[in-house]
């Protein structure tokens, strides 16, 4: 009799065993799961000001892995838009966390496409002041283009040698009417160890726009300047400024090895929010939103022992998230950093760890 206690207790035991591992979402069945944080909340409303980045960073310790949260609603219209207000809702969908957006009364699933937002109220991937501010400023010209390729300052009105905003200035070339223009005058040129051409920096000095034109000389009428313009400028159309809420956040789908080529304003050093430029672009397989980690060299010492000189093992430094993309050159702007990111740091993808893939 006492056997068949024994038993019975054994087999209730293991059934509320069983319902509290099947209640439990489990790492077993779901890597990702162990991305979140143990503080993630149950539930967080979005505030104006907020970015994509600050929302996964409450939830993950590797805000790259918010796709793998994310969840396809086919029925709700416009399933990606996060706003100022909404409700964000962890999830367990079939023993996987997901991440649900609670709009009024409605509960949609997010997506990680969030191409086509709203500028202005949706959330976007990061900060748009930064970047907006950034590319208005800096653009790079292409290894197959050269700067003969474009119109150019020949004089200021009235002899004038520098120009400013509200100044008129003459440009050779062919110009639209009434297009609007950026003035930029040429910086650095980056070319890769083996010779390779990857690109011109241009750094806009002004903006205007051609008033009229007798051949092939045109006049500009300046509306904005950042520096004075001189002659020998080139005039470029000015184009629209890739939206950050285009971005979809996530790690590279393909292998990247490259390295800080550039701190664009002439320094050496990086800090948090700050702009890099990277030697790879589009032909290496990056797009905007992708995030990189950046590792360091290890320090070179010397053996206490032997005297040998020793390098230490290389260091994680940060991370970048791409935001303007060239063939094969990019930007990116430092999204967290332990230490300064300096020039010739090296990019990589994010750990094969960190990129936490579901098991069957």
């Amino acid at each position: 009799m006492i056997e068949g206690i024994k038993r019975r207790a054994l087999i209730r035991g293991g059934a509320a065993l069983t319902s509290l591992l099947m209640a439990l979402p489990s790492s077993a069945q779901s890597l990702d799961y162990a991305g979140l944080k143990e503080n993630a909340p149950q539930r967080y409303t979005v505030v104006r000001g907020d970015t994509l980045w600050d929302i996964s960073g409450r939830y993950l310790r590797h805000p790259w892995l918010w796709p793998e949260l994310w969840q396809v609603n086919s029925q709700i219209g416009n399933p990606h838009l996060i706003y100022p207000g909404d409700t964000i809702v962890l999830e367990d969908c079939n023993g996987r966390p997901c991440l649900m957006l609670e709009k009024g009364r409605e509960v949609v699933k997010l997506s990680p496409d969030i191409r086509r937002i709203p500028r202005r109220e949706a959330v976007a991937p990061l900060s748009l002041e930064k970047v907006r501010h950034f590319l208005d400023e800096y653009r790079i010209l292409g290894d197959d283009q050269t700067t003969d390729d474009f119109a150019y300052v020949i004089a200021g009105d009235d002899r004038q040698v520098i120009s400013g905003a509200g100044d008129t200035v003459y440009a050779r070339g062919n110009l639209t009417p009434r297009q609007a223009y950026a003035i930029y005058r040429p910086g650095e040129r980056y070319v890769a160890a083996d010779g390779e051409v990857l690109g011109r920096e241009l750094i806009q000095v002004a903006t205007g726009r051609r008033q009229a034109s007798q051949g092939d000389i045109a006049t500009l009428t300046l509306d904005t300047s950042r520096q004075e313009v001189s002659n020998g400028d080139l005039v470029l159309p000015l184009v629209p400024v890739m939206r950050a809420d285009e971005f979809e956040l996530r790690a590279p789908s393909r292998p990247i090895d490259s390295q800080i080529i550039a701190v664009p304003g002439g320094v050496r050093f990086a800090g948090q929010r700050q702009v890099v430029t990277l030697g790879a672009g589009a032909r290496s397989g990056l797009a905007a939103g992708q995030v990189l980690k950046v590792v360091q060299p290890g320090e070179v010492v010397s053996d206490p022992r032997s005297d040998e000189i020793l390098q230490l093992p290389a260091v994680e430094a940060g991370l970048v998230m791409v935001f303007q993309v060239y063939d094969k050159l990019s930007y990116a702007l430092v999204m967290q950093t332990s230490r300064p990111l300096s020039v010739g740091d090296r990019l990589r993808n994010p750990d094969a760890n960190d990129l936490l893939v579901a098991n069957p």
